[in-house]
């Protein structure tokens, strides 16, 4: 099978979530001897802090233009058997025209930032990578968030058949490492600034270090601005490339998960990193949305706090509590979150897509 994906990147992790399941979706399917070609444009944000190169089994297609790569495009598409176009690409529109014009590919949108994508269009804002025919035309519509998410893809945007691709780890990559001192603390977090989950970061996060003040706390990430309300014991690392992430959390004693705004008010939105920690073997206490539990379960496989009291009384567990809470969440990603789990369930959806029959997954996730 050859996937020809235009996305907004591969190549760089810096500020975005794409990047990084990108990657464990090639890995898996490079595994599987299967060809993505990726195209994404070379804007300067991403070129000055590119941590990939190459894509395993496949071909990352560089571009400044449009126009320098149209040609090359139509040729990879008329080649490809899917062809998928991602959320935050910057000519999903252009892309959209020449998939819907392949002759044989089934054609994919992939929402990677579904709550984000229904309130720009709500709000009657412009979405450079959805035209105006939203996503009737698709055969496919994934989405990273599921939930109430899908139905508002089909009622708001027009697409037909919707299925959740969620996020996931892959275990060759995320796996427990030996701890690094310059990561060591009592309680993590890992996230591109976001001034919508500020809120939430401070009453999770910075209230705790503000109550816990014999405890090291660590944040790992890109855009923090000047004013961030730092404490004598909150430490801060710039941005991660993923190769740094399994000894960030591997360093942990405990670690925090923080879901955007749209997101959390939407549910059903498993970060990538609830699974890249699990795969670490690291315990995570997370913020509550709706569907959590579909994921881990709270009190066994993963940890839940509203207040900054909660938060606190999680950092003080004792070793033994948060290593059976780890190894639980472990467990549950090996069987269910890994990234050749989310191939298996990408390949049936395309089976059906191509049979034409129906699946009763939605069904079954909205019950």
């Amino acid at each position: 099978m050859k996937l020809v994906v235009f996305g907004l990147t591969i190549s760089s992790s810096w500020g975005n979530g794409h990047a990084t399941l990108w990657r464990g979706l090639c890995r898996a399917l490079a595994r599987r001897g299967q060809r993505v070609v990726f195209f994404e444009r070379d804007v300067p944000y991403y070129a000055m802090n590119r941590d990939l190169f190459e894509i395993p089994g496949g071909e990352l297609v560089l571009y400044g233009s449009w126009d320098e790569i149209s040609a090359r495009a139509k040729r990879e598409i008329d080649e490809a058997d899917v062809t998928v176009i991602t959320s935050y690409c910057p000519d999903g529109v252009k892309a959209t025209a020449l998939v819907l014009d392949a002759p044989s590919a089934l054609k994919v949108f992939y929402d990677l930032d579904t709550p984000m994508t229904l309130s720009r269009l709500g709000a009657k804002e412009t979405a450079t990578y959805i035209g105006p025919r939203l996503l009737r035309d698709f055969d496919l519509v994934l989405s990273y968030t599921g939930g109430a998410a899908l139905t508002k893809l089909r009622s708001e945007l027009g697409a037909g058949r919707v299925e959740p691709l969620y996020g996931h780890a892959d275990p060759a990559f995320h796996r427990r490492v030996a701890a690094v001192p310059r990561y060591t603390s009592d309680f993590s977090y890992l996230g591109t600034y976001a001034a919508d989950r500020q809120s939430m970061l401070r009453e999770l996060f910075i209230e705790p270090a503000r109550l816990a003040p014999q405890c090291r706390f660590l944040v790992g990430g890109a855009q923090y601005p000047d004013d961030f309300p730092w404490l004598p014991n909150i430490f801060f690392t710039r941005h991660l490339p993923p190769s740094e992430h399994p000894a960030f959390f591997s360093s942990s004693r405990l670690t925090l998960n923080v879901t955007r705004q749209a997101m959390a008010e939407m549910g059903w939105c498993p970060s990538g990193r609830l699974f890249e920690a699990a795969a670490c073997r690291t315990p995570i206490l997370s913020d509550t949305w709706e569907g959590l539990s579909r994921f881990f379960e709270p009190g066994k496989e993963i940890l839940l706090a509203r207040t900054a009291d909660e938060a606190v009384a999680a950092v003080e567990l004792s070793d033994a509590e948060l290593k059976r809470i780890a190894t639980a969440g472990y467990e549950r990603t090996m069987q269910e979150h890994t990234s050749e789990c989310r191939i298996n369930e990408l390949e049936r959806l395309l089976d059906d897509c191509r049979s034409g029959s129906a699946s009763d997954a939605v069904a079954m996730l909205e019950a």
